[in-house]
């Protein structure tokens, strides 16, 4: 009995097969890509009954500064979607564009690729571009970045970054990602790959959420050059790319200096007292008009009040200006020879002419002892020039003394 227990617990924990029954599909192949995008062949891939069960149809609007444009390019796109088996419809009166599936479509999806190209085309992409959706390796899609800022400014600011100087950070954009950009309004188009699409958005939101596009093209450009060395296809690019964040630093204010105060003993602040109760509550304006009166005032009253004491006010401030153009008129005064006189004698009795004098004295006193301080021939063999003349009449006198 035991046995028989111990082998029933042993069946039951045993793992279910739930691949018992399972097929191989033909699809389960390693050797596919199921990533290859194939294009749709009339010949070999055809609907059942060769026709769509229903009609499908898409509208959209366009502003009112694109009719003009929609009516001359009009006669390409419809020779465009001809081509794909599907009818459009340019109504003016409404101002939209309509495109619809016909009994001859044969591609079921080319209808959403019609829509797409009559929403570029509202989007103010050129015909030339926007004809380029239909083919299968492109795709759209529209960005709405009006609601991601506020303030209007900074929003301006943004977008205006994310074209760049010159739309050179646009440009750069498109080149890494393989897309076509355009900005218009409150919307971002992008045409292009999937992948290349999914890079522009993630830009684009990033831009409008204040982190600048170089940041972003810098990574992508790093990722670009990785992608074509086949060792690091299946490895991570996380160390090689750059990681750039936000770091709060806190920056010290600058000093404020203050303007040293002439400290007079007059200016002195005096030191309030203090009192626990508040201060009095101001007046209010209406308790300003019952002390003047004007409360009681009817309203053409005060109006009439107001306008006297401008005309008041006025009349002061013409006579003030007038006075001043009148002082621009007025000669200045003229000083005459005896003004002149009068003033030069004035002048002569406020100088003090004895300390003058005093004063040159001192000064040529000064200058004779330099003179004699500086005389040479006081330190030639230890004789002046006077002691010489002295002793050469000596001489002269003895000479003829003697004769």
């Amino acid at each position: 009995m035991m046995d028989e227990e111990e082998e029933g617990g042993s069946s039951s924990k045993k793992k279910k097969n739930n691949n018992k029954y399972r097929r191989d599909k033909p699809w389960d192949n390693d050797e596919i890509d199921h990533w290859k995008e194939e294009s749709w062949d009339p010949d070999k891939d055809r609907l059942p009954g060769d026709q769509l069960l229903e009609e499908s149809s898409f509208a959209t609007l366009f502003p009112k500064y694109r009719e003009a444009y929609l009516r001359q390019i009009w006669p390409i796109v419809t020779k465009a979607l001809d081509k794909v088996k599907i009818g459009c419809e340019l109504n003016l009166v409404e101002g939209s564009i309509t495109v619809r599936t016909t009994r001859k479509t044969g591609d079921p999806y080319i209808i959403l690729k019609a829509r797409d190209l009559i929403k570029l085309l509202s989007r103010s992409i050129p015909v030339a571009q926007a004809i380029k959706i239909l083919n299968d390796e492109f795709y759209c899609d529209i960005i709405k970045i009006g609601g991601m800022v506020r303030n209007k400014e900074r929003f301006v600011k943004r977008r205006q970054r994310l074209i760049g100087p010159d739309g050179a950070s646009l440009k750069a954009l498109e080149l890494l990602t393989e897309c076509y950009i355009l900005v218009q309004g409150n919307t971002v188009s992008v045409m292009g790959p999937h992948k290349g699409i999914k890079q522009a958005r993630m830009v684009i939101l990033e831009t409008m959420n204040n982190i600048h596009p170089v940041y972003n093209i810098k990574r992508l450009m790093i990722q670009r050059e990785l992608a074509k060395d086949p060792k690091l296809a299946n490895e991570d690019w996380e160390r090689f790319l750059p990681k750039f964040q936000k770091k709060n630093v806190q920056r010290k204010k600058p000093l404020q200096v203050k303007k040293q105060q002439i400290k007079d003993p007059a200016n002195k602040k005096q030191k309030k007292i203090y009192t626990p109760f508040p201060p009095a509550q101001l007046p209010s304006k209406i308790d300003l008009q019952l002390d003047s009166g004007e409360y009681f005032l009817t309203e053409h009253e005060r109006k009439s009040k107001k306008m006297a004491e401008k005309r008041a006010a006025g009349a002061i401030k013409s006579l003030e200006n007038k006075e001043a153009k009148k002082q621009q008129f007025v000669a200045p005064e003229r000083t005459t020879t005896k003004d002149k006189e009068t003033s030069k004698k004035e002048s002569d009795d406020s100088l003090d002419v004895a300390k003058l004098k005093s004063k040159f004295a001192s000064a040529a006193g000064s200058k004779r002892k330099v003179d004699e301080s500086l005389d040479i021939s006081n330190f030639v063999e230890g004789q002046s020039s006077e002691t010489k003349r002295k002793s050469t009449d000596k001489k002269k006198k003895k000479k003829k003394s003697k004769e």
